[in-house]
């Protein structure tokens, strides 16, 4: 599944490929790039955390809002074209913009793979939806991108499902999100609302990332 070149919608499309921990340390944030091995004793990010001077420069009101905006893209791992494509629809949606923004990302079909614990960061979910692994409402996905409904039902094909069913196993319904929901005799994750504000844990400041857009 670990391959270059990736298939579909939102696949081939060009990203950072450097060193996930720089991003962290660029950005001053913890982004839990690397999933699970984020809260691990190998955390780069936390290692050098006591031993880190930051310069003492003051970013501008520009550079403060273009660092909101980074962090997000980089959380999520999204293209700068699949960022303002995303405002552009919260924009015209009724509702807070800032808010809107951040539920179109967590009900991307890569981010509710990870979410449900099947994938140990949004990356490998990405990947395995790429490589058309995933099921959206029983038919076969392989764009991470897609924004699903309430209602809507995930699952693995048959092959993949037996091969991560010690994962399937340990997946409990008190450790997935309140919006989501696991049936396990049917291995499916199921849409069952969509997230409030204070059930995403997104570390970062929408309201700077509109300004930021909307200059």
């Amino acid at each position: 599944m670990d391959v270059d070149l990736e298939k579909g919608e939102g696949c081939n499309m060009s990203r950072y490929r450097g060193p996930n921990c720089k991003i962290c340390q660029r950005n001053k944030t913890k982004l839990f790039l690397k999933g699970e091995k984020c809260d691990s004793a190998k955390c780069v990010f936390e290692k050098k955390q006591d031993n880190r001077k930051f310069s003492g420069r003051r970013l501008s009101e520009y550079g403060v809002r273009l660092r909101e905006k980074q962090k997000l893209r980089f959380y999520y791992g999204v293209t700068e074209t699949q960022m303002r494509n995303s405002f552009s629809k919260a924009v015209t949606a009724k509702g807070v913009t800032g808010y809107i923004l951040l539920l179109l990302f967590e009900r991307r079909l890569d981010n509710i793979i990870y979410r449900a614990g099947l994938a140990p960061s949004r990356y490998a979910a990405r990947q395995l939806v790429c490589h058309g692994h995933a099921k959206v409402d029983d038919r076969k996905v392989d764009i991470p991108s897609q924004v699903l409904k309430i209602g809507s039902v995930v699952s693995l094909k048959e092959v993949t499902s037996k091969r991560l069913k010690p994962i399937l196993d340990k997946i409990a319904q008190d450790t997935l999100p309140s919006w989501l929901s696991f049936e396990k005799d049917k291995g499916i994750i199921k849409v069952v609302s969509y997230p409030k504000r204070e059930e995403i844990d997104t570390p970062v400041d929408e309201q700077l990332i509109v300004e930021y857009y909307s200059r």
